[in-house]
């Protein structure tokens, strides 16, 4: 024992001794691996960036194979942005290689299948050997394959026309998030349920030779994979359906957090307050006990949620069999409806905007970026693996989180990849907006453009100021626009301030709210200060699949790079909204965002809910009671869902196919406000011009194809 002692002292010694060779070394292989990152961000460099041609597509659609405009990307930094990994983990990977379509044998993955759902269809490229979609791809997480969610499937879109297709990087996509969800529970069950397609599915599955050697074992994991689904589809049912072009992102990323923060005895609470019309109670003090016998009394895992769900709706001895009325009243006292879809933004100009988000919610200074996108990971199916124990020593997202004190404290791993979500931040801000392709589209009206600037500097210039898009030095300002004055639907940014939930461990620790000060965080708290508090300590934990001297090497750099390497300042907002107060500290998030339109064109339809499917109907009123039916107006109703561009009117096709109905009726599809065109929205100045004629309206657009 002595001599092995001796050994590890003298071991400890020559470290010490040689800590500068040592330090070298490490750095040096730093400085290789990325390197050798660099080059193999860029090995994958197919000229057609992976694209294909698609005939008797969704809609009748036929183009040819996509092109590309001039956008700062080479065809390998498109790939790469594609198929960059950042820790969604929607489904085993096995499992959705050989899921069939739940009412037949084609393979729910197939171009046509993911085509009806508007995504993108790719050919097989070095990052995408089984020719995924667009924004679809394979992440490893603890020596499991999953598919999950890349930044592209959201925001990589296109535009057809004449049987031409143009391929819009950083694009606002036309996907149906929601669609595609439903009927991937569906084929789950299907696959569960009928023997002779769960037999060829447990088949192909093990004739993979992945990660699955018997029958056993692949149905143990598409039982998991079916309960995960069909939890995440519960808990995010909502009476608005979104259609394609739009998703709640930010309701259902507020209700992974609550499920994941929740802790037992708050979940009872909640339970227990649930009534229906009259007075009754939904579930007895015992119903209650036997649904949470065996839950965790802290943090209450996927698995167990799912069980939870099971439970309320067995009729077994004990349990509640509750029908789907009472099954959504109990969801509804846990969490929010998502219930004001918004369409997907676009990415250009995102690393040099100083506030993002529809409502302004994002400061993009120091970790700003980081945080936002670790939230986005979390809604797209980050595995959050998060769990509590007794404080040991320092622990950093204890720190952050001001957890210290709590007699347990959230441990925050999760398959949330920090690193390359700060890469894809990073590549981002080479992304330039589209130019108006006057080869496919048309020629620009240089005469009507110039008249059309004019107009624009007195309608729109003042929240909408032009930039140059490819000053490596600009700075996409933000101008807020209170929900008051714009009258725009206000569903989505009354949602981002009145959402609220059980806090769990966060219970009466102190966060700090920018510009106003330090609050507790109560049991029933703003989702927005939980969501806060959870990516701060997601942030802060180390990456569980690296070893230890590269997850804090990694953490260390991500963290320093986003501070040193993030030249955003921190400024306050800009605009006409209300200010933020101690009673008040989330005001100034009931406003909507104004910003440079470089690339409008190319992502219909309009407003932040996408209730309008023209850049011509948008400078339209909205119709109201006692309006004369000879005049122009926005339309009350339209279609979702074609590709097809009407280069006059700029927007998508939206009468005349089988797309998604939109109604704008409803609280959430409301097609009101931002009408400064017809002269009924108030300028900054107060000053209301005089509605636009039809010839004025078509020459600010031809001016905005300019842009």
């Amino acid at each position: 024992m002595a001599t092995l002692f001796q050994k590890l002292l003298g071991a400890l010694f020559n470290l010490f001794k040689y800590k500068w060779l040592v330090l070298g070394l490490i750095i040096g292989s730093m400085i290789i691996a990325l390197i050798i990152g660099k080059v193999y961000q860029n090995w994958d460099d197919d000229k057609d960036r992976g694209a294909i041609a698609i005939k008797n597509g969704a809609f009748g659609e036929n183009y040819a194979t996509p092109v590309y405009l001039d956008q700062g990307w080479s065809p390998a930094e498109s790939l790469w942005f594609y198929n960059t990994t950042q820790g969604s983990a929607l489904l085993p990977y096995d499992l959705f290689i050989v899921l069939e379509d739940a009412n037949s044998t084609e393979l729910l993955r197939s171009n046509t299948n993911m085509d009806k759902f508007r995504y993108l269809p790719q050919k097989k490229t070095f990052f995408n050997p089984d020719a995924l979609p667009v924004g679809f791809v394979k992440d490893t997480y603890k020596g499991h394959d999953y598919v999950g969610y890349t930044c592209a499937a959201c925001h990589t879109s296109q535009v057809n026309y004449q049987g031409k297709a143009i391929r819009i990087d950083g694009g606002p996509a036309m996907a149906d998030m929601v669609g595609f969800l439903t009927e991937l529970e569906k084929s789950l069950q299907a696959t569960l349920n009928n023997n002779a397609k769960k037999q060829r599915f447990i088949d192909n599955v093990i004739k993979l030779n992945n990660n699955y050697d018997t029958e056993d074992q692949v149905i143990e994991s598409l039982l998991a994979a079916a309960k995960t689904v069909s939890l995440y589809n519960t808990v995010n049912h909502s009476h608005v359906k979104y259609g394609y072009a739009r998703l709640d992102a930010f309701g259902r990323i507020y209700n992974r957090v609550l499920q994941h923060m929740i802790n037992k005895k708050q979940l009872a609470t909640a339970m227990a307050l649930v009534t229906a019309p009259g007075g009754r109670r939904v579930l007895t003090h015992a119903q209650i006990s036997n649904v949470l016998a065996g839950v965790n009394e802290n943090i209450i895992v996927d698995k167990q949620f799912a069980t939870i769900l099971e439970r309320l709706a067995s009729k077994a001895p004990g349990m509640p069999g509750l029908n789907q009325r009472d099954l959504l009243r109990v969801r509804d006292s846990i969490f929010n409806e998502p219930n004001a879809p918004v369409s997907y933004p676009f990415l250009w100009d995102v690393g040099q905007s100083d506030y993002v988000q529809w409502n302004g919610l994002a400061n993009n200074a120091g970790v700003g970026p980081l945080g936002r996108n670790t939230g986005e990971v979390i809604g797209v199916f980050g595995i959050l693996d998060w769990t509590s124990h007794k404080p040991s020593g320092f622990d950093l997202a204890a720190k952050l989180t001001d957890q210290e004190k709590k007699n347990e404290i959230v441990d925050f791993t999760s398959s949330i990849d920090l690193t390359n979500l700060h890469r894809l931040e990073s590549h981002l801000k080479k992304l330039q907006s589209p130019k108006w392709p006057e080869a496919i589209l048309g020629k620009i009206d240089r005469d009507k453009a110039e008249r059309g600037e004019l107009i624009y500097a007195q309608y729109c210039q003042s929240c909408h100021e032009i930039v140059d898009p490819s000053n490596f030095d600009r700075v996409i300002i933000a101008n807020m626009t209170d929900i008051n004055i714009i009258k725009t639907d206000p569903a989505a940014a009354l949602n981002g301030v009145n959402a609220t939930g059980k806090s769990g461990n966060f219970t009466h620790t102190t966060q700090n709210i920018s510009g106003v000060g330090d609050v507790f965080i109560k049991e029933d708290a703003p989702v927005v200060q939980i969501l806060t508090s959870a990516t701060k300590g997601v942030i802060a934990t180390p990456d569980a699949d690296k070893p230890f001297i590269r997850r804090w090497l990694d953490r260390l750099y991500v963290i320093g790079a986003s501070f040193f390497q993030n030249d955003m300042p921190s400024t306050i907002k800009n605009g006409n909204y209300r200010a933020d107060t101690t009673s008040a500290p989330y005001n100034s998030l009931l406003a909507y965002k104004g910003r440079a339109l470089n690339g409008i064109w190319a992502t219909a339809p309009y407003l932040h809910n996408g209730s309008v499917p023209s850049l011509y109907d948008l400078l339209l009123p909205q119709k109201r009671p006692g309006d004369p039916e000879t005049g122009e107006y926005r339309p009350d109703s339209f279609v979702v869902g074609s590709r097809e561009f009407d280069p006059i009117k700029v927007g998508f096709k939206a009468q005349g196919y089988n797309g998604t109905p939109f109604l704008t009726s409803r609280l959430g599809d409301t097609n009101a406000g931002h009408e400064y065109a017809a002269g009924i929205t108030p300028q900054n100045d107060g000053s209301k011009p005089r509605a636009l004629t039809r010839d004025e309206r078509l020459d600010l657009i031809e001016f905005i194809k300019t842009l």
